[in-house]
Formats: structure tokens, C-alpha cells, sequence
């Protein structure tokens, strides 16, 4: 059964159950507005009346009740910079009202968006670096300053130059898909903005001693593998934690188009990246490295000063997940704990199942993931828990394993087609400059440029993406109908787009929507939908391992793209780009295969929806039929 680590004394019954009568319930209120007066009334007071319903003194922690939850805060727990503009609003603005909900979740946003673009700024300058650690000598080129008389750095200056390219490609790909796995486990068990900093800080470290190459004159190839394999390692602390922070703050309610737009971060971070690096890429190609290293580190340290993991440590009002669920269950005062689970389980009853949206099958498969003794309440990871701490009875929730998470609808079919969705997607992110420079006469700092509209296709695509889906609650029919249009139009970028500079403008932007799309909506709000479901039973700490499962997958596929894609082009100087594209649109054919299960189940609820809509209509015509008749 659950169990309470605080007994709440409703205030009605603090006379009768204490030695003084009158003088406890006095000494509860003085306490409680002694909180309010400690915490000012200024810009982020920690005090909410709207969101608390009892509260207790109890140094150094205040014990707080919201929502039907009890949760443990220390105001040491707070980031420094929000600390410091606490005291700078409460001694400068003490009567200022604003709404603190809106305030603290438009600034999660805006520093996971951050976060999340300065990762990807920091990952994109190998893709432009290529053509100058291998030149294409036929067609001319001059090597740059400081390298070997040969085509390039070395030891990228051999004909099998693409092969060990692609080798680095994979050496941060496949760490990175490695990591993924473990770093979802690890993000549920730390406190996520300790996790983020200090993952931001050592990738901008590593990204740094690829770029230290240029100035020490390093042409170890070991080198390059060893500083590729660990950054893509520590690259995986970004995902998993930047969706599950804004998980913790937003719920269901237009989560296609917050996370469409919010999902932007990942093609402007490839934009600022390709800018960058393209800007020293024939003066010091090491400084496209080091630039972005240095970026993601201050980045790193902004998150360590401003961000809110959760509500919960700000006394702020918890999302709804599943607010059509709970929302039946909002006059039910019979719990002292009114949870997710206890409307889940009521909805079960009347509904009989979902699907992975949402809908529960009555099946093995999707049976209790959680016991209820699973599920306790307590206190949240603080500024002195450990990283990876022991056990702990104020931790709230146990962890889900891999298993469990494998068994929510959905997950299996969502991973594998992002495995396929991925694979287009990073091998157009880490082989598209060195494409455009192949099989044009554009310079290696205009195909970098050029190659930006990819990724500004992107952008509009996850928005895109992101509308439908919350428009027709459809996301897998969604990705397919977006898989189904980008097989075809990447045979026409392959055929066309050399034509022109106009032609290869569109097309690029064209393919990057339909290609992106897909792939940012299930990195993104089918991740969260996922990791929200109601088998989970209210368990919030699934999101980060069902983030990491559905990434990680896809995050293999990224590393399968670029492995394959530098000996598929060297096959033949003709036609191994048109064998690359081939390899693209097979991939894409799969991942629509893969979906076919879900969007058949899609379609028959939006038919058994839309039947039951017409029936109702006609019991209502009728009714109003029978009334008339009697009258």
C-alpha cells in the first residue's frame, strides 16, 4: 500500500487532536506565514496558495502538500541564479505579481532549448571539417595552410579517405547509442541539472581536443577515434535529460506543437554549428571545434545557475499527463491521494482498454507495470545528494526496469522505426556537405552553407509534424504519411538537385521536412506520451528509460547511416552517391513498414470514434423528437 512519510493534520481537526485546542492551530498558522514572509512576495516567491494545501515548518525543510502529493524541499535545493533573483525581486519588487506557473515553465524551455542547441552545435563541425581533412584534388582544390603536401590532413589524405571518415562518424555514433542506454537510467536516479551541466561541460572539453589537433599537429588516427568515442558517450547525458525536464513541467495538452516547436533546437543547433565551423573551416579548421566546445560549456554553467528539474522543487502545480483521465476523477474526495493511478484504474473500468496513446489493451502485456508498494512518496534528488546515491526512503518512485518499459504499447514499434527514421536523418547530418561538394562546384565553405537548408527543413517540419499530430491525435499516421512522400522526393533531390542552385535550394528544404518530421515527433512527444502511459500507473520516472530505449535504438541507426554510407560512395566515383540514396529510401520504406500495426489501430479507433459521435447525435435528434412528441 502507499505510505505517507508526513501525517497532514486537516485544519478543521488540529483543535480537537492537540493538548492546546486553539493553540496549535495558531502555532500552524504563524508557522506557515513565517514561510511566506521568509520567501517575500516578490518575482519566484517559493510560497503559492493557489497550489498549496497545507504546510508545515520543519528547518532546514518545509514539507509541502500539493496536488495530493507530499513533497520534501530545502530552499538550499534551489539553483544559485534562481536563489539570487529571488532575493534581487524580493528586495527590489516586493508587491510584483506575476503568474508563476508560466514563468517557470517558459524558462525551462528556453535553457533545455539551449542546452539541447549548444549539443548539437558542438556535434555538427565534423560533417563540415570532412572536405578539408580530405580535399578533393580532381577537381583542384587547394589544401590549406599547415598540412601535408597530399589531399588533406593526414591520415585523411588517402584514397580510402571516406572510409575512415565514416569511422569516426561511427566511433561517436556508436559510443552514443551505447550511452544512450545507460544514461536514461542514470538520468532517473540524479538530480537532472547537476546531470546536464556537467554533461555539457566534458563534451565541450572533448570537442576542444579534436579542434587542439589543428594547433599541436596531431595526426594520430587513434587519437581522433579515442576523442570522437568519448564525446559521443558524454554527448548522451543531453536527451534523456532535456526531455525529461520539460516532461516534469508540460502535459498532454498541446504537447505535439510545444515539442514541435521546442524540438527546433536540434536543426539550429546544426545551422549554428555549420556556420561556425564553416567560418574557420580554410583559415584554422581547429577552431571549428573549439568555438562550439566553448559555447556548450558556458551553456553547461547557465543550466547549473537557472534550471528547475520539477515543479515539486519550486512548489509549482504539477502538469496533467493524462488530463482526460484524471479530470473524471476531480470531485472524488473519497482518497487522501487522488493519483494518476486511481483514475487510471477507474477509466480502466469503465473503458475496459487503451491504446499506446492512451488506450489500454486488457492484456498480459500492458498488465499492472507497477505494484502499488512501488510507488511511495518523499523527497526529491538535492544540492547534496550524491550523483548516483544509495537507497533512500524519501526517493518516491521506484525506477522502471528495461523490461517493463519494453512492455508499454508502442515502444517497440516506435524504436525500431526510429532506428530506420534516424539513419536517413544523420546520414544526410554527417555526409550531405561532402555530397554537395562531390557533385558540385561549390568551395567546401559553400556546401556547409548550402547544407544548412536541411536542417532549416527540419525546423518546419517538426512544427509541422507536431500540429498534426495534436490536430488529429494521429502520430503514427502522421510519421508515415510524411515517410511515404520523402521515399519518392529523395530520388528527385538525387536526380535534380545539381541542376540548379534554386533547385537544390527547395529540394533540400522539401526532403528536410519530410525527412525530420517523423523523426521529431517521436524523439519528442511520442517519447513523452510513451513514458507518461497509464500502465505506468502515475510512475513519472519512467520517461527518462523510455526516452533512453526509443533514442538509443534510433541512436543505432545514426551510427549504422554514416558507417555505411562512406563505403557505399566509394564504390563507384559515378554512381556511389546514387547507391547512398538507394540505401536511404530502402531505409525509410522499412520504418513505414514497422508503423503499419499502429496506424491500423489508429484508424479503427478514429472510426469507432466517430461512429459513436453519430450515434450520440441520433440519440439526441431522437430525444428531442420523443420531448416534442409528448408536449
Amino acid at each position: 500500500m502507499m505510505q505517507r512519510p508526513v501525517a497532514t493534520i486537516p485544519p478543521s481537526r488540529a483543535g480537537a487532536e492537540s493538548p492546546g485546542g486553539s493553540s496549535s492551530s495558531s502555532s500552524s498558522s504563524s508557522s506557515t506565514s513565517s514561510h511566506h514572509r521568509n520567501n517575500g512576495g516578490g518575482l519566484l516567491a517559493l510560497g503559492n496558495d493557489s497550489n498549496q494545501t497545507s504546510t508545515r515548518s520543519r528547518s532546514p525543510s518545509i514539507i509541502v502538500r500539493t496536488g495530493g502529493s507530499v513533497h520534501r524541499h530545502r530552499r538550499r535545493d534551489l539553483p544559485w541564479g534562481i536563489r539570487i533573483i529571488q532575493k534581487v525581486s524580493d528586495w527590489w519588487f516586493p508587491n510584483l505579481r506575476v503568474n508563476r506557473d508560466t514563468w517557470y515553465r517558459v524558462s525551462v524551455l528556453v535553457l533545455t532549448y539551449i542546452s539541447y542547441t549548444s549539443y548539437h552545435m558542438s556535434r555538427k563541425p565534423i560533417s563540415i571539417v570532412k572536405n578539408v581533412l580530405n580535399h578533393n584534388c580532381s577537381a583542384g582544390e587547394v589544401p590549406v595552410s599547415n598540412t601535408t603536401a597530399s589531399c588533406g590532413w593526414a591520415p585523411f589524405d588517402r584514397d580510402d579517405a571516406d572510409v575512415l571518415l565514416g569511422t569516426l562518424d561511427s566511433a561517436f555514433l556508436f559510443a552514443y547509442a551505447a550511452g544512450m542506454f545507460v544514461s536514461g537510467f542514470i538520468a532517473e536516479r540524479v538530480n537532472l541539472r547537476y546531470f546536464l551541466s556537467l554533461g555539457m561541460i566534458l563534451s565541450g572539453f572533448f570537442t576542444y581536443l579534436f579542434g587542439l589537433a589543428y594547433s599541436r599537429n596531431i595526426h594520430n588516427l587513434s587519437y581522433f577515434i579515442l576523442v570522437q568515442a568519448l564525446g559521443g558517450v558524454l554527448q548522451t547525458t543531453g536527451w534523456p535529460g532535456v526531455v525529461t525536464v520539460v516532461g516534469n513541467w508540460f502535459g498532454k495538452g498541446k504537447r505535439g506543437l510545444i515539442f514541435g516547436l521546442w524540438n527546433s533546437h536540434t536543426s539550429l543547433g546544426n545551422i549554428l554549428g555549420s556556420l561556425i565551423a564553416g567560418s574557420f573551416l580554410e583559415t584554422n579548421w581547429g577552431l571549428s571545434f573549439i568555438v562550439p566546445g566553448a559555447v556548450i560549456g558556458v551553456a553547461g554553467f547557465l543550466i547549473f545557475l537557472l534550471l528547475v528539474p520539477k515543479p515539486q522543487h519550486v512548489h509549482c502545480s504539477l502538469p496533467d499527463h493524462h488530463e482526460s483521465v484524471s479530470s473524471d476523477m476531480s470531485n472524488d474526495d473519497s482518497s487522501d491521494f487522488p493519483s494518476t493511478s486511481t483514475s487510471i484504474r477507474a477509466a480502466r473500468k469503465r473503458n475496459g482498454r487503451y491504446n499506446y496513446t492512451g488506450d489500454y489493451d486488457n492484456s498480459e502485456s500492458c498488465s499492472r507495470l507497477l505494484d502499488e508498494d512501488d510507488i511511495t512518496c518523499g523527497g526529491d534528488a538535492r544540492e547534496d545528494t550524491p550523483m548516483i546515491p544509495q537507497y533512500d526512503p524519501d526517493v518516491k518512485v521506484k525506477a522502471v526496469g528495461f523490461t517493463e518499459a519494453l512492455k508499454i504499447p508502442g515502444v517497440v514499434e516506435f524504436s525500431l522505426c526510429l532506428f530506420f527514421a534516424k539513419l536517413v536523418s544523420y546520414t544526410f547530418l554527417y555526409w550531405l556537405p561532402r555530397y554537395i561538394n562531390n557533385s558540385t562546384n561549390f568551395s567546401p565553405t559553400e556546401s556547409g552553407n548550402l547544407s544548412t537548408l536541411f536542417d532549416v527543413g527540419g525546423i518546419i517540419g517538426g512544427v509541422i509534424a507536431g500540429v498534426i499530430s495534436d490536430y488529429s491525435g494521429m502520430s503514427a499516421t502522421t510519421c508515415a504519411g510524411m515517410l511515404t512522400v520523402a521515399i519518392p522526393m529523395m530520388l528527385v533531390y538525387e536526380t535534380y538537385g545539381t541542376e540548379s542552385l534554386f533547385m537544390n535550394i527547395m529540394l533540400l528544404i522539401l526532403v528536410g521536412i519530410l525527412v525530420n518530421g517523423p523523426y521529431a515527433l517521436i524523439t519528442t512527444a511520442v517519447s513523452t506520451e510513451l513514458g507518461t502511459h497509464p500502465c505506468l500507473m502515475g510512475n513519472a520516472r519512467a520517461l527518462a528509460t523510455v526516452t533512453a530505449i526509443i533514442d538509443g535504438t534510433g541512436s543505432i541507426g545514426a551510427a549504422v547511416g554514416p558507417l555505411l554510407a562512406g563505403p557505399v560512395a566509394s564504390i563507384s566515383k559515378e554512381h556511389g552517391w546514387k547507391y547512398v540514396f538507394l540505401m536511404l529510401m530502402v531505409a525509410d520504406v522499412i520504418a513505414l513498414i514497422l508503423l503499419v500495426r499502429l496506424v491500423s489501430h489508429e484508424f479503427r479507433r478514429y472510426f469507432e470514434t466517430r461512429h459513436a459521435n453519430q450515434l450520440k447525435m441520433i440519440d439526441g435528434r431522437f430525444g428531442r423528437k420523443t420531448k416534442l412528441a409528448v408536449v
